[in-house]
């Protein structure tokens, strides 16, 4: 499927729950989808966020219907705090993230994120950034690091192979393009029968996290809610990784005192002091079979939520 789909959307407006005279944070504005969807819901503001410029076009046409309940900020969503501090914007009353990258960015040659279109070795989702672009990565990290990258952030069991071959191939020729890379990595990783994805899926998807710390800016953005939100606030997050998804598990057992801790032989109190979210179901909510047919980006998706508790 091309084009925009906003993932999960009906999962989360019932998480997100948005009522007249709320204001909400959509921290992954891309195309819009979520933000329009929450405006229609309610009477209510929303605040969106996006670090790729290209984004605020996109709101200024929104704009256009929704007026001044639709506010852009650009920036990183991890800076949420101190974006809505800027702006003159107080504690909201949910914050939603669809985490990884958007259709449009997908679907931009230019930007270097699929090698559907052979385009430049970009991938920053912030093309105006000066932050290191994929071709930097792949061209001068040395085999170690390129290994671990490929390893952790893609769960790619080849990645020892591929960051020796990306190495051997660049001390002849230096890697500009996505077809490039892609054929590099389809070299040493063969297609399975059982897995449709390209080979060169992985490895692009461990590049992509690198090169936007994905993972340092949900953490930023995880302990950044807890101030964000007025009490009774809503947190949903839609991750495609199991890295986020992890990430996102750990955090709100953790805020909502439902970490293990110790057995029940021997117990161990929970500092009451310590919760600040009540979880909204214990387990992931997975995206409907009909979506999933109809969007195949969403069959791996994950919804969590929480509820802001009152600080003690």
């Amino acid at each position: 499927m091309t084009g925009h789909y906003p993932v999960m959307l009906p999962e989360v407006l019932e998480a997100l729950s948005p009522s007249d005279g709320g204001v909400y944070v959509d921290g992954t504005f891309g195309a819009g989808g979520y933000s329009a969807a929450i405006l229609d819901a309610a009477d209510c503001r929303v605040i969106a966020i996006d670090r790729d410029p290209a984004a605020r076009s996109r709101a200024a046409a929104m704009q256009e219907k929704y007026g001044d309940r639709l506010v852009f900020l650009c920036g990183c969503f991890g800076d949420v705090a101190q974006l809505l501090e800027g702006g003159g914007i107080g504690k909201v009353d949910g914050f939603v993230l669809d985490l990884g990258v958007s259709s449009f960015q997908i679907d931009e040659a230019e930007r270097g994120f699929s090698f559907r279109f052979d385009g430049p070795l970009d991938m920053r989702m912030n093309s105006e950034s000066e932050e290191p672009t994929a071709a930097d990565i792949v061209n001068n990290y040395d085999e170690k690091k390129l290994a671990n990258i490929i390893y952790l952030y893609g769960d790619e069991r080849r990645s020892r192979q591929i960051a020796r071959r990306i190495v051997e191939r660049r001390a002849e020729r230096v890697f500009e393009t996505t077809e490039d890379l892609a054929d590099v990595v389809r070299d040493v990783v063969p297609k399975s029968h059982k897995d449709k994805i390209d080979p060169a899926t992985r490895t692009f998807q461990a590049l992509r996290i690198a090169v936007n710390d994905e993972l340092g800016e949900l953490e930023r953005a995880l302990i950044s809610s807890e101030d964000v939100l007025n009490d009774g606030g809503r947190l949903v997050v839609v991750s495609f990784h199991s890295l986020e998804d992890g990430m996102v598990k750990r955090y709100l057992r953790e805020k909502s005192g439902s970490e293990p801790r110790g057995s029940r032989y021997a117990p161990v109190a929970v500092d009451v002091g310590d919760v600040v979210f009540k979880l909204r179901g214990k387990k992931a909510v997975k995206p409907s079979d009909v979506e999933c047919k109809e969007n195949s980006r969403s069959r791996s998706a994950r919804l969590r939520a929480a509820t802001r508790v009152v600080a003690s």
